[in-house]
């Protein structure tokens, strides 16, 4: 297999925040709130004053006690779980820390993957003159482990399920970009694979974890919607 080579730094993004809709809440009980973040909204307020529009302002102006527990990519679309309040935002963290929360992302690749199912194995590190870039690093790299399948194969795409076991920045994004990079990714993609799509074609559908309540397991859905 060959790695890809450190690219260029990606350029300064002009950000423009979707405005519609403003919010979609999915589920709000006492202890958590559970919401559908669109592509291109970031997840928190960056630095500059013009990138203070984010989900989680947006959240707490309606939910003000609502607190940041993960936190989805900008160009990603998909389920983000907000707790409402310090229980339940240990009990969440504790549960990402642990491995317990499972999620399922969808995605759509350049080419054809011929195998059904596999697993991708690569640690990943900061890739620090491109930063915020990650990349494959054998030597220095945090283990990074991906399983996916095929879901459906168009003429020259392929959607795949993917179940990520661990949760480093951009993990499913570089794992994937080593020979079937995601569709509109403007970090990993190039050429027809960029130019396929006005977006990334990322989305978290699916999360499951236990209910700081009681225990429970519960699953929340947010379908994709590309």
């Amino acid at each position: 297999m060959t790695l890809k080579k450190p690219n260029s730094p990606p350029a300064p993004f002009d950000y423009r925040p979707p405005a519609e809709p403003w919010l979609t809440p999915l589920h709000a009980d006492n202890d958590i709130l559970v919401l559908s973040k669109q592509s291109g909204l970031l997840c928190v307020a960056g630095k500059p004053e013009n990138h203070r529009d984010c989900l989680e302002e947006r959240a707490r102006i309606r939910f003000p006690q609502a607190r940041l527990v993960h936190r989805l990519d900008r160009e990603t679309s998909g389920i983000v779980i907000m707790a409402m309040n310090p229980k339940a935002q240990r009990h969440l963290g504790l549960q990402f820390e642990r491995r317990k929360i499972r999620k399922v992302y969808i995605a759509r690749v350049s080419g054809c993957v011929r195998a059904n199912a596999g697993t991708i194995d690569l640690p990943l590190a900061t890739d620090w003159p491109n930063r915020p870039k990650q990349m494959v690093d054998k030597e220095k790299g945090r283990s990074a482990l991906t399983e996916w399948e095929v879901i459906a194969r168009e003429a020259d795409a392929t959607r795949l399920r993917l179940f990520p076991l661990t949760g480093r920045s951009h993990q499913l994004r570089v794992h994937l970009s080593i020979g079937h990079p995601i569709l509109g990714d403007g970090f990993y993609a190039d050429g027809k694979a960029l130019a396929a799509a006005d977006r990334l074609q990322l989305h978290a559908e699916t999360i499951t974890l236990h209910h700081p309540a009681d225990g429970r397991i519960v699953t929340f859905v947010d379908d994709c919607p590309f």
